[in-house]
């Protein structure tokens, strides 16, 4: 077998699954670099090198691929920060690794008001009405909220408030989530707006889906849709996270989809790519341009925004069940001959366990935080009786745990997640929601209902009716 070194910029499970990919490979053997957020316990024992620069600085992250130059043949990143700050720009001027993921000028997550005037030239059939509040056009804040009021006014107050930066003040905001009146509204506006521009756009109904596509520069490859959850509770509840779980159907498509929405999909990220990459190739692309959020409507998909990285956690649905070799996809994304990419025809599930402190849980449900268990390490063993019970339909991705003198304990954002792969979409939840249930410490919680009949049931009547409108 080849022997090949792999630098990988990780951060919580979506790293970590990249790293057990790469670990898999039965053509190569993957001698992993890695770039990590802390002591994540999994990559301290697959890597090869590992260093941790919480704080993603590009400069640091180049001088330990620098430092281990000659022994690694390509790189990919999971998280956005480094991705926008231009990482891939730095290493590859720096050094003669090649980066899988774009340059900092196609980071487009990088500004949504960029985004939002790319689509509108491009396809603005996929733009919500949307107007962008820019501290540069106003004077005063009372210009700015006149001007609010009249864009309330016209929208009937069903609107998104949105900061430009990926990072800025309180970030997206949803009338009837997280405000139900103008005044709420407008301080959401404002903990933006003191940060740069801020978008206003009209609040869209419909059921979300989550495109993700590799890129080698010349050719787009779509991978199979899968389902995030972004509110913290059950019933869709509760502040927005980074996703508690995510589901993938059998097939290419969701429950709620029928293969001519996902060929609308195809078709609208096409044209942005189309419009990016201009004449021939643009290996500036290459990686994952393109992770949208889509949302179904009665007239048709929308796009909810843009990132140019992996998903968390939806591209956790699909290594684990991907057939072709992680290395190999890697090679022709470099090599720009990339022209498909072969999953298992099998259902995943991913369910995050999280600590009492993220999205705010030990406020609302106070009485389900164990106070003694809060205080013990992270208990996986139970895992590997799971493991031996179901082969490769389960898989544990630790995410912000730390190791510390041989004990893993949660740090503040999603702690672990585990994947549950089955012939359908229920064989692969009880898989999912076993595992979860056996990892004990740190009285962790997690959503209850991802995944289950009757959220997707919801979701295929609402389409339903959607449609018949």
């Amino acid at each position: 077998m080849d022997k090949v070194g792999v630098l990988v910029v990780c951060y919580g499970s979506r790293g970590v699954a990249m790293v057990d990919a790469f670990c898999r490979s039965e053509d190569y053997t993957a001698e992993i670099y890695v770039v990590d957020k802390q002591r994540n316990p999994f990559n301290l024992e697959r890597a090869k090198k590992h260093v941790v620069i919480s704080d993603f600085d590009v400069k640091e992250i180049c001088r330990f691929a620098k430092k281990h130059e000659k022994a690694i043949d390509f790189g990919i990143v999971g998280p956005e920060k480094p991705i926008i700050n231009g990482l891939r720009d730095l290493i590859e001027a720096e050094t003669r690794i090649r980066m899988i993921c774009p340059t900092k000028k196609y980071a487009i997550e990088g500004s949504k008001v960029a985004q939002r005037n790319l689509f509108q030239k491009v396809a603005p059939e996929i733009n919500p009405k949307f107007r962008v509040f820019d501290p540069k056009d106003y004077d005063t804040l009372e210009q700015v909220k006149k001007d609010i009021i009249l864009w309330l006014n016209e929208l009937e107050n069903q609107v998104a408030v949105k900061p430009d930066s990926p990072v800025a003040g309180k970030g997206v905001g949803v009338w009837g989530d997280h405000f139900n009146t103008r005044e709420q509204l407008f301080d959401h506006f404002l903990s933006n707006y003191e940060h740069g521009p801020v978008i206003i756009e009209k609040k869209i109904e419909g059921e979300e889906s989550s495109f993700q596509a590799f890129c080698d520069g010349k050719h787009l490859v779509p991978l199979p849709e899968t389902r995030d959850y972004k509110r913290a509770f059950d019933n869709d509840e509760g502040p927005n996270t980074g996703g508690m779980g995510s589901y993938k159907n059998v097939g290419d498509w969701l429950p709620f989809m029928d293969s001519s929405d996902e060929g609308k999909e195809i078709e609208i990220i096409d044209k942005i790519f189309n419009k990016l990459k201009g004449r021939g190739s643009n290996p500036n692309l290459r990686g994952i341009p393109f992770y949208c959020a889509f949302i179904h409507t009665s007239t048709g998909p929308k796009i909810l925004e843009n990132n140019s990285r992996p998903g968390d956690p939806e591209i956790q649905n699909l290594l684990p069940i991907m057939k072709d070799d992680f290395v190999e996809v890697c090679f022709r994304i470099l090599d720009g001959n990339l022209r498909r990419v072969e999953f298992e025809k099998q259902a995943t599930v991913v369910i995050y366990k999280a600590p009492p402190d993220y999205a705010g849980f030990k406020d609302v449900f106070p009485h389900r935080v164990d106070q003694d268990d809060i205080k013990k390490p992270i208990d996986t063993s139970k895992i590997g009786e799971l493991t031996k019970k179901y082969g490769n339909n389960i898989r544990i991705y630790p995410a912000s745990m730390e190791l510390r003198e041989k004990e893993t304990y949660p740090l503040s954002s999603r702690t672990v997640c585990v994947v549950g792969s089955g012939e359908n979409i229920e064989d692969a939840r009880n898989v999912s929601l076993e595992g979860i249930r056996s990892i004990k410490g740190g009285s962790l919680w997690y959503r209850t209902d991802i995944a289950s009949k009757e959220h997707i049931a919801k979701s295929i009547e609402h389409m339903r009716k959607l449609r018949s409108q």
